[in-house]
């Protein structure tokens, strides 16, 4: 079963910026993780100082080694002295996923090749 973290961080509007685009390294690595799926954190357009954070790994097991390795623990620390000031993250565990749009490029709200509603 899949999981992902999915939120929204908040930090002074003049370190922002700075502060995720200094995390680099930190994504990269958490990105050569063993069942990292995809892990990016961007900058929100609309509200300054937000960033939203999205990752997706591909179980359990996965996540609970990405919160032992190195890379985890140095981003942590990273934004934490780089002006956060408040988070809001959730992990949700998932066992379909499927592409929005059917073969005929209509958006689908249903999950119409896993047999669920």
């Amino acid at each position: 079963m899949s999981i992902i973290i999915a939120g929204t961080l908040d930090f002074d509007p003049d370190k922002a910026e700075g502060t995720i685009l200094s995390a680099r390294p930190f994504i990269e690595a958490s990105l050569r993780e063993t069942g990292c799926i995809y892990y990016a954190w961007t900058l929100d357009p609309l509200t300054p100082g937000r960033v939203h954070v999205y990752e997706e790994w591909t179980s359990q097991e996965a996540l609970e080694g990405h919160f032992r390795d190195d890379s985890y623990w140095k981003m942590r620390d990273h934004v934490t002295n780089g002006g956060l000031i408040g988070s809001s993250v959730k992990k949700y565990r998932f066992d379909l996923s499927e592409q929005v749009y059917d073969d005929e490029g209509n958006p689908r709200a249903d999950f119409f090749t896993g047999g669920g509603k």
